[in-house]
């Protein structure tokens, strides 16, 4: 494997450096989620009740309101990994080996809302702003070429997706994938790097950048699993979501320990932090 990238994405004492992964490495972070989880189970699921609670609630107040209920939606997924900060810190408590981490979970989660850290908050305004751009872009899309009304999600159904000699539902697809791919670029790994270290929103956004550019396939079918399991998880009358929520939670810890050098005196091993940079 290759050294990690030895250009600094901000100024100061500890260079966030990136490492290159494999294409399979993001199978492991899943496994190391579940790990997470069935460990320390309790703040996970609570997490992952909550937003099933949301999401049914949500269904129900709109469900012949189309854009209300995606936009609600397509913010859940952009702004779901600020919300899940909480499960971050119980994964790097089970990483560092804290005493009492099971005992103790619900403090490690809730504490880190406590310190109020502005940059966490900052973070997911960002992020509710890209979920409010991509609503908006996608319903002026839809309003300004279909001829009919789109109330609800069978509206949508009918008259964009299965709609005959009409490439709107290919277009949208592909302007939706073209707005995600930099907001997931800016976040896989910049949430956790501000939980984990006190670097700028500037430079957890461009580590993040680097990380993905270091391992661009890998990171790409990264997404393609949070993108199938969430929807698996919706799909289950959005009663998946229970889990779905913190094992994606956890496994998105792993993810980058494994795509970040641990800075100096990080205390992390070789074996938590991922695998070791020197040759494939």
């Amino acid at each position: 494997m290759p050294p990690p990238s030895s250009h600094p994405s901000g100024p100061g004492p500890s260079p966030i450096e990136v490492r290159e992964i494999g294409l399979a490495q993001p199978l492991d972070w899943l496994r190391r989620g579940l790990e997470d989880l069935l460990h320390c189970p309790g703040p996970g699921l609570a997490h992952g009740a909550a937003a099933a609670l949301f999401g049914i609630g949500l269904v129900w107040l709109a469900h012949d309101q189309f854009w209300i209920l995606a936009g609600a939606f397509s913010g859940f997924l952009l702004v779901a990994p600020i919300t899940a900060t909480g499960l971050y810190a119980i994964s790097r408590a089970l990483e560092r080996g804290a005493p009492s981490v099971t005992a103790g979970a619900w403090r490690i989660a809730w504490g880190v809302w406590r310190g109020h850290d502005a940059r966490l908050v900052h973070f997911g305004v960002l992020l509710a702003f890209a979920g409010t751009g991509w609503v908006l872009t996608s319903a002026s899309l839809v309003t300004s070429f279909v001829d009919q009304p789109v109330h609800r999600p069978l509206d949508f159904l009918h008259h964009v997706v299965l709609h005959d000699g009409s490439w709107l539902f290919e277009i949208w697809l592909v302007l939706g994938a073209l707005l995600a791919a930099p907001v997931f670029a800016s976040s896989v790994v910049a949430i956790p790097l501000l939980l984990d270290r006190r670097v700028s929103v500037l430079q957890a956004v461009l580590a993040s950048w680097r990380a993905v550019l270091a391992s661009p396939v890998p990171l790409a079918f990264w997404a393609a699993i949070l993108l199938v399991v969430t929807l698996v998880g919706m799909a289950t009358l959005l009663v998946g979501l229970v889990i779905v929520v913190p094992w994606l939670a956890h496994a998105s810890w792993h993810a980058y320990r494994d795509l970040v050098v641990p800075a100096d005196g990080d205390g992390a091993s070789a074996s938590t932090a991922g695998p070791a940079p020197g040759p494939h």
